[in-house]
Protein backbone atom coordinates (compact mmCIF):
# COMPACT_ATOMS: atom_id res chain seq x y z
CA UNK A 1 0.00 0.00 0.00
CA UNK A 2 0.99 3.49 -0.98
CA UNK A 3 1.66 6.49 1.32
CA UNK A 4 -1.29 8.54 -0.19
CA UNK A 5 -3.49 5.61 0.04
CA UNK A 6 -2.91 5.14 3.97
CA UNK A 7 -3.25 8.95 4.39
CA UNK A 8 -6.98 8.64 2.62
CA UNK A 9 -8.29 5.40 4.75
CA UNK A 10 -7.12 7.53 7.73
CA UNK A 11 -8.35 10.74 6.71
CA UNK A 12 -11.98 8.29 6.03
CA UNK A 13 -11.84 6.69 9.05
CA UNK A 14 -11.40 3.26 7.32
CA UNK A 15 -7.92 2.86 9.32
CA UNK A 16 -6.52 4.00 12.93
CA UNK A 17 -3.55 6.44 13.62
CA UNK A 18 -2.35 3.74 14.94
CA UNK A 19 -2.31 1.39 12.43
CA UNK A 20 -0.87 3.96 9.95
CA UNK A 21 1.80 4.93 12.12
CA UNK A 22 2.81 0.73 11.75
CA UNK A 23 2.66 0.79 7.92
CA UNK A 24 4.62 4.04 8.17
CA UNK A 25 7.18 2.68 9.74
CA UNK A 26 8.10 -0.13 7.45
CA UNK A 27 8.27 2.12 4.67
CA UNK A 28 12.14 3.15 4.74
CA UNK A 29 12.88 -0.95 4.55
CA UNK A 30 11.47 -3.96 6.64
CA UNK A 31 14.76 -5.49 8.91
CA UNK A 32 13.79 -9.20 8.86
CA UNK A 33 17.52 -9.11 10.75
CA UNK A 34 18.64 -11.43 7.88
CA UNK A 35 17.33 -8.71 5.47
CA UNK A 36 16.48 -5.53 5.24
CA UNK A 37 13.28 -5.13 2.56
CA UNK A 38 13.29 -2.04 0.51
CA UNK A 39 9.73 -1.65 0.77
CA UNK A 40 10.25 2.58 -0.12
CA UNK A 41 12.33 2.02 -3.38
CA UNK A 42 8.66 1.69 -5.21
CA UNK A 43 8.39 4.99 -3.87
CA UNK A 44 12.04 6.54 -5.21
CA UNK A 45 12.26 4.78 -8.35
CA UNK A 46 8.76 3.73 -9.50
CA UNK A 47 9.40 -0.28 -9.27
CA UNK A 48 9.98 -2.06 -6.31
CA UNK A 49 13.11 -4.52 -4.92
CA UNK A 50 13.41 -7.95 -6.64
CA UNK A 51 15.23 -10.79 -5.12
CA UNK A 52 17.63 -11.99 -6.09
CA UNK A 53 17.32 -15.71 -4.96
CA UNK A 54 20.51 -17.66 -5.53
CA UNK A 55 22.65 -18.41 -3.27
CA UNK A 56 19.64 -17.66 -0.80
CA UNK A 57 18.95 -20.20 2.32
CA UNK A 58 15.45 -21.53 1.36
CA UNK A 59 13.83 -20.24 4.94
CA UNK A 60 15.34 -16.85 4.08
CA UNK A 61 13.74 -16.62 0.71
CA UNK A 62 10.37 -18.07 2.17
CA UNK A 63 10.15 -15.32 4.66
CA UNK A 64 11.59 -12.28 2.12
CA UNK A 65 8.18 -13.60 -0.57
CA UNK A 66 5.95 -13.61 2.31
CA UNK A 67 7.10 -10.03 3.87
CA UNK A 68 6.90 -8.47 -0.03
CA UNK A 69 3.90 -9.87 -0.74
CA UNK A 70 2.25 -8.90 2.26
CA UNK A 71 3.16 -5.00 1.67
CA UNK A 72 2.92 -5.12 -2.01
CA UNK A 73 0.71 -8.16 -3.00
CA UNK A 74 3.46 -8.64 -5.74
CA UNK A 75 7.06 -9.78 -5.68
CA UNK A 76 9.20 -10.64 -8.32
CA UNK A 77 12.33 -13.07 -7.79
CA UNK A 78 15.58 -13.99 -10.15
CA UNK A 79 17.94 -17.00 -10.61
CA UNK A 80 15.80 -19.12 -8.76
CA UNK A 81 16.01 -23.02 -8.55
CA UNK A 82 12.46 -25.35 -8.45
CA UNK A 83 13.10 -26.72 -5.45
CA UNK A 84 13.08 -22.63 -4.01
CA UNK A 85 9.77 -22.55 -6.25
CA UNK A 86 8.35 -25.74 -4.05
CA UNK A 87 9.48 -24.08 -0.63
CA UNK A 88 7.58 -20.74 -1.72
CA UNK A 89 4.93 -22.61 -3.04
CA UNK A 90 3.91 -24.25 0.13
CA UNK A 91 3.37 -21.09 1.68
CA UNK A 92 2.22 -18.90 -1.24
CA UNK A 93 0.57 -21.03 -3.90
CA UNK A 94 -0.03 -18.49 -6.08
CA UNK A 95 3.83 -18.18 -6.86
CA UNK A 96 4.58 -19.09 -10.66
CA UNK A 97 7.77 -20.53 -11.69
CA UNK A 98 9.42 -20.36 -15.13
CA UNK A 99 11.86 -23.27 -15.36
CA UNK A 100 12.98 -21.42 -18.97
CA UNK A 101 14.22 -18.04 -17.25
CA UNK A 102 14.37 -18.81 -14.04
CA UNK A 103 12.03 -16.40 -12.88
CA UNK A 104 10.07 -16.74 -9.67
CA UNK A 105 7.04 -14.19 -9.60
CA UNK A 106 3.53 -13.41 -8.25
CA UNK A 107 1.68 -10.52 -10.26
CA UNK A 108 -1.01 -9.17 -9.56
CA UNK A 109 -4.03 -10.42 -12.07
CA UNK A 110 -5.02 -6.70 -13.05
CA UNK A 111 -1.74 -5.55 -13.16
CA UNK A 112 -1.78 -3.05 -16.67
CA UNK A 113 0.28 -3.99 -19.82
CA UNK A 114 1.52 -0.71 -21.95
CA UNK A 115 3.98 0.36 -24.68
CA UNK A 116 5.98 -2.44 -26.21
CA UNK A 117 9.98 -3.68 -25.25
CA UNK A 118 11.20 -5.91 -28.19
CA UNK A 119 13.85 -8.83 -26.99
CA UNK A 120 15.63 -10.11 -29.98
CA UNK A 121 18.10 -12.84 -29.68
CA UNK A 122 20.79 -14.28 -31.73
CA UNK A 123 20.48 -17.69 -31.67
CA UNK A 124 17.90 -20.36 -29.61
CA UNK A 125 20.66 -20.78 -27.02
CA UNK A 126 20.40 -16.94 -26.06
CA UNK A 127 16.72 -17.45 -25.11
CA UNK A 128 17.02 -18.28 -21.34
CA UNK A 129 18.87 -15.22 -20.27
CA UNK A 130 16.01 -13.54 -23.04
CA UNK A 131 13.35 -15.02 -21.35
CA UNK A 132 14.83 -13.17 -17.85
CA UNK A 133 14.67 -9.84 -19.82
CA UNK A 134 11.37 -10.46 -21.31
CA UNK A 135 9.76 -11.49 -18.14
CA UNK A 136 11.22 -8.73 -16.12
CA UNK A 137 9.79 -5.99 -18.60
CA UNK A 138 6.20 -7.51 -18.71
CA UNK A 139 6.76 -7.57 -14.76
CA UNK A 140 7.24 -3.99 -14.73
CA UNK A 141 4.27 -2.88 -17.02
CA UNK A 142 5.35 -3.26 -20.75
CA UNK A 143 3.99 -5.02 -23.59
CA UNK A 144 6.80 -7.62 -24.66
CA UNK A 145 7.49 -8.52 -28.68
CA UNK A 146 9.55 -11.60 -28.62
CA UNK A 147 11.76 -11.79 -31.84
CA UNK A 148 13.96 -14.89 -31.58
CA UNK A 149 16.76 -16.34 -33.54
CA UNK A 150 17.70 -13.54 -35.85
CA UNK A 151 21.38 -13.48 -35.89
CA UNK A 152 24.02 -12.11 -38.12
CA UNK A 153 24.30 -15.65 -39.59
CA UNK A 154 21.14 -15.38 -41.36
CA UNK A 155 20.73 -11.32 -41.34
CA UNK A 156 17.79 -11.68 -43.56
CA UNK A 157 15.63 -12.90 -40.75
CA UNK A 158 16.34 -9.84 -38.94
CA UNK A 159 15.83 -7.82 -41.71
CA UNK A 160 12.58 -9.32 -42.21
CA UNK A 161 11.37 -8.08 -38.50
CA UNK A 162 12.11 -4.75 -39.13
CA UNK A 163 8.46 -3.62 -38.60
CA UNK A 164 8.30 -5.57 -35.47
CA UNK A 165 11.26 -3.74 -34.32
CA UNK A 166 10.55 -0.31 -35.16
CA UNK A 167 7.22 -0.46 -33.53
CA UNK A 168 8.97 -0.61 -30.20
CA UNK A 169 10.05 1.85 -27.39
CA UNK A 170 13.52 0.24 -26.40
CA UNK A 171 15.26 -2.97 -27.73
CA UNK A 172 17.02 -5.68 -25.78
CA UNK A 173 19.37 -7.22 -27.81
CA UNK A 174 20.40 -10.86 -26.50
CA UNK A 175 23.42 -12.52 -28.53
CA UNK A 176 26.95 -14.46 -27.46
CA UNK A 177 29.57 -15.74 -29.77
CA UNK A 178 31.13 -12.62 -31.07
CA UNK A 179 27.73 -10.12 -30.22
CA UNK A 180 27.41 -8.27 -33.33
CA UNK A 181 23.16 -8.45 -33.10
CA UNK A 182 22.80 -5.18 -31.02
CA UNK A 183 24.89 -3.32 -33.12
CA UNK A 184 23.41 -4.45 -36.49
CA UNK A 185 19.71 -4.00 -34.64
CA UNK A 186 21.11 -0.10 -33.75
CA UNK A 187 21.73 0.69 -37.17
CA UNK A 188 18.01 0.15 -38.32
CA UNK A 189 16.16 1.61 -35.34
CA UNK A 190 15.63 5.52 -34.05
CA UNK A 191 14.84 3.78 -30.58
CA UNK A 192 17.83 2.80 -27.95
CA UNK A 193 18.88 -0.61 -27.79
CA UNK A 194 19.86 -2.35 -24.71
CA UNK A 195 22.67 -5.19 -25.30
CA UNK A 196 22.85 -7.83 -23.06
CA UNK A 197 26.02 -10.16 -24.01
CA UNK A 198 25.86 -14.19 -23.04
CA UNK A 199 28.18 -16.51 -22.15
CA UNK A 200 27.02 -18.77 -25.14
CA UNK A 201 30.01 -19.57 -27.61
CA UNK A 202 33.03 -22.08 -28.51
CA UNK A 203 36.75 -21.61 -26.26
CA UNK A 204 37.19 -18.10 -27.63
CA UNK A 205 34.49 -16.51 -26.98
CA UNK A 206 35.87 -16.42 -23.45
CA UNK A 207 32.26 -16.62 -21.36
CA UNK A 208 30.66 -14.16 -23.36
CA UNK A 209 33.93 -12.20 -22.92
CA UNK A 210 33.88 -11.58 -26.63
CA UNK A 211 30.17 -10.91 -27.28
CA UNK A 212 30.54 -7.75 -24.20
CA UNK A 213 33.62 -6.19 -26.41
CA UNK A 214 32.27 -6.48 -29.61
CA UNK A 215 29.02 -4.40 -27.93
CA UNK A 216 31.09 -2.28 -25.94
CA UNK A 217 32.91 -1.53 -29.06
CA UNK A 218 29.99 -0.74 -31.84
CA UNK A 219 30.41 1.74 -34.02
CA UNK A 220 26.72 2.23 -33.89
CA UNK A 221 25.15 5.35 -31.76
CA UNK A 222 22.04 4.24 -29.21
CA UNK A 223 23.37 1.41 -27.22
CA UNK A 224 23.83 0.85 -23.49
CA UNK A 225 25.43 -2.49 -23.03
CA UNK A 226 24.85 -4.90 -19.36
CA UNK A 227 27.12 -7.55 -18.02
CA UNK A 228 27.33 -10.80 -19.24
CA UNK A 229 24.08 -12.87 -19.31
CA UNK A 230 22.09 -10.14 -17.24
CA UNK A 231 19.06 -10.25 -18.71
CA UNK A 232 17.20 -8.82 -15.55
CA UNK A 233 18.85 -5.86 -15.93
CA UNK A 234 18.45 -5.25 -19.87
CA UNK A 235 14.79 -5.61 -19.36
CA UNK A 236 14.73 -3.49 -16.45
CA UNK A 237 16.54 -0.75 -18.64
CA UNK A 238 13.73 -1.72 -21.62
CA UNK A 239 10.88 -0.99 -18.70
CA UNK A 240 12.51 2.13 -17.84
CA UNK A 241 12.83 3.68 -21.12
CA UNK A 242 9.19 2.34 -22.18
CA UNK A 243 7.61 4.02 -19.40
CA UNK A 244 9.32 7.48 -19.92
CA UNK A 245 8.01 7.10 -23.72
CA UNK A 246 4.30 5.94 -22.30
CA UNK A 247 4.46 9.19 -19.68
CA UNK A 248 4.25 11.50 -22.68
Amino acid sequence: MDIQNILLQVKSGEMSLETAEQMLEKIPYEDLGYAKLDHHRRIRSGFGEVVFCSGKATDHLVGIYQHFYQQDGCVLGTRAREDQYLAVKEVLPQVQYDPLSHILVIEKEDAAKEGCVAVCTGGTSDIPVAEEAARTAEYFGANVERIYDVGVAGIHRLLSQQDRLRHANAIVAVAGMEGALAGVVAGLVEVPVIAVPTSIGYGANFGGLSALLTMLNSCAEGISVVNIDNGFGGGYMGAQINRLICRK
